[in-house]
């Protein structure tokens, strides 16, 4: 349990992208029938979701949000000081997507660019490493850039995973502001990384020819060795049992009025396991928004997603957002959003 607080940072803006491209789940060739589709929207929730094409990567869904982001905010440029990107799908394993789209944006080379490979805890993650930063005002503005193309990493032939991931990136601003205030939950537990994962490509077990061939689990999901792997039983435990613990120790620490607290904003990756959570912390069924029904599991975008696309007006407002997942790993973060913020949702 990793319990702290920082000050003097808030959130100026928050923009998120999505790519046109619709995908539902009801047109799914996955499903044998349409009663099995609608089952599962039924309880994941999830009825369609956007995919970007073959050309699209996550850094250009983050780069027109930021842009469309700076614009609004009329920030300039090169009063930026820190740009970080978090994503699991960057264009590159070497180098750090971040540093690409430092130029990309034309951003000072003076910005401090570095990437974070998080998953869905990640925007909270995110927050947590850039208001350190600038908490102190010796840097003044930041980015935090998030998101991932998952559609290319999951096999169209797994049930387990493809129906649930979307695709979308945001862009975040934060800046230094004497009397703002993030109190933070940080919790890993490396024990269950074989939960969520990709099992080859990486250095412990590296591409071979064999890495693509298609493998049938007992379920009858077909994926190779560079798709995505989920153990939903496992993930599901792990998000109505350990994931309402950490809510609860972080509500009784920072003495959290969950009354006066408008949104929590979750991780957006099954409505059936945030409805249990909700009920867990004895929350009302407004103050836990959805996304998930037309953009799906879009990772460490989720959260983001879930700002931009319900209710825009979050002048003086107390939420909470909670983001678990692959690692295994959560995020929990309060604040209050004294002043407006620019909140939006774009198309790429």
């Amino acid at each position: 349990m990793a319990l702290f607080s920082i000050e003097n940072v808030r959130i100026a803006g928050v923009v998120s992208a999505v790519p046109t491209q619709i995908v539902k789940n009801l047109e799914n060739d996955l499903f044998s029938t349409r009663d099995e589709a609608e089952k599962f929207i039924s309880v994941t929730g999830i009825a369609e979701k956007r995919h970007v094409d073959n050309d699209t990567c996550t850094s250009d869904l983050c780069i027109k949000a930021a842009n469309n982001l700076l614009e609004k905010l009329n920030w300039q440029k090169e009063d930026i000081d820190v740009l970080i990107m978090v994503t699991q799908t960057p264009d590159f394993p070497v180098p750090n997507t971040s540093i690409i789209i430092q130029d990309k944006l034309g951003l000072s080379k003076n910005t401090i660019c570095f990437d974070v490979p998080l998953g869905c805890s990640g925007y909270v993650y995110g927050l947590s490493i850039l208001s350190n930063f600038l908490q102190n005002g010796q840097l003044k503005k930041g980015l935090l850039l998030v998101g991932d193309t998952l559609s290319k990493q999951c096999s169209p032939l797994d049930k387990a995973t493809y129906p649930l991931f979307g695709d979308a990136g945001s862009a975040t601003a934060l800046e230094y502001s004497v009397g703002g205030k993030m109190d933070f939950n940080l919790w890993s537990d490396g024990s269950g990384f074989g939960d969520i994962i990709v099992p080859e490509g990486g250095y412990r077990n590296p591409f071979t020819e064999e890495s693509l061939v298609l493998k049938e689990d007992k379920d009858g999901n077909m994926r190779s060795g560079i798709n995505t792997y989920m153990n939903g039983t496992n993930v599901f435990s792990f998000g109505i049992g350990t994931v309402t613990q950490e809510l609860k120790k972080f509500i009784e620490h920072f003495q959290v009025d969950k009354e006066q607290v408008k949104y929590f904003y979750f991780h957006q990756a099954n409505r059936f396991m945030n409805d249990m959570i909700r009920k867990k912390i004895k929350l009302t069924t407004e103050q836990v928004p959805y996304s998930l029904d037309k953009y799906g599991n879009t990772s460490s975008a989720t959260i983001p997603m879930t700002m931009t696309t319900q209710d825009t007006n979050l002048e003086k407002t107390e939420v909470v957002m909670c983001g678990f997942g692959v690692g295994l790993s959560i995020g929990i973060v309060r604040m209050n959003f004294d002043k407006g913020i620019i909140n939006d949702l774009i198309e790429y």
